[in-house]
C-alpha cells in the first residue's frame, strides 16, 4: 500500500532549496516536477519577491542552465527551471523510488513536502538516503491514504479543492464543456496552464487516496 509523508527540510539542506533562495515574505509553490530525459524540470510559482534579483541569484548556480518566465503578475511569477537534478539528493531519491510530489511549498528557511511513496519500505529508504547525505529533515506526518485523518477533502490542498470544485460546478468536465481553462484561470486569478496543472494534481490526489487504496480489515 502507498504511504503519504509530510516532510519539512531546511532550504539550505538540498540543492533546489539552495537554488530557489527566497528572502523576506517571498514564498515558492511547486506546481509540478516534469521528467525531461535525465532531468526533472520544475514549474514553480514565486510569490512576493524581487523577481529580477531572484532571477539573477538563481542563474549564479552552476547546475542551472536556464530560468524562464512563463506567466507574470504583479505579485507572482511562474517559472520553469532547466537544471541538473543529479546534485539534489532529495529529489533524485524521490525520482529513483518512484515517489510523487503531491505538494511542495518553500520559504526563506524551509520547504514543506507532501510525498506519496509506493510503500513504507520506499519511505524508509528515502529517510536513509537523507541521513546518509547528512540532510536534516523532520517527518511531520505519515499516513496511509485510506485512513480517516485525511479529512473530508481526501488529501486535497485548499487550492486544489477550489480549482476542481470550480471546474465541476462550471461544467468543465461536461460533454460538451461549458467552460474552458481560460475562464477558470480568470476566476482563480492564475494562468490557464496553472489551472491545468492544478486540476491534474487534484485528480492524482483523489485517485491515490480513494481508488488506489486497499480497504483495511
Amino acid at each position: 500500500m502507498s504511504v503519504i509523508a509530510e516532510i519539512s527540510i531546511p532550504a539550505t539542506e538540498f540543492e533546489l532549496g539552495r537554488i530557489i533562495d527566497v528572502t523576506g515574505p517571498a514564498t515558492v509553490e511547486l506546481e509540478s516536477l516534469v521528467p525531461a530525459g535525465d532531468q526533472a524540470v520544475p514549474f514553480l510559482w514565486v510569490h512576493d519577491a524581487d523577481f529580477e534579483a531572484f532571477e539573477d541569484e538563481v542563474m549564479v548556480h552552476s547546475s542551472v542552465d536556464d530560468l524562464t518566465r512563463i506567466d507574470a503578475y504583479d505579485d507572482r511569477v511562474l517559472y520553469t527551471l532547466d537544471w541538473s537534478v543529479d546534485g539534489d539528493s532529495v529529489l533524485a531519491a524521490v525520482r529513483t523510488l518512484d515517489a510523487y510530489v503531491l505538494d511542495a511549498t518553500g520559504a526563506c528557511d524551509s520547504w514543506r513536502f507532501e510525498l506519496r511513496f509506493p510503500s513504507h519500505d520506499a519511505l524508509s529508504t528515502f529517510q536513509e538516503v537523507c541521513r546518509d547525505h547528512d540532510i536534516g529533515f523532520e517527518v511531520l506526518r505519515v499516513y496511509n491514504p485510506s485512513k480517516p485523518d485525511l479529512g473530508p477533502w481526501f488529501g486535497l490542498t485548499e487550492r486544489q479543492r477550489e480549482a476542481i470544485v470550480l471546474a465541476v460546478e462550471g461544467g468543465y468536465y461536461d460533454i460538451p464543456r461549458s467552460c474552458t481553462t481560460v475562464e477558470l484561470a480568470e476566476e482563480l486569478d492564475i494562468s490557464d496552464q496553472a489551472v491545468t496543472e492544478r486540476l491534474r494534481r487534484a485528480i492524482v490526489t483523489l485517485v491515490s487516496n480513494t481508488i488506489l487504496t486497499t480497504p483495511e480489515n
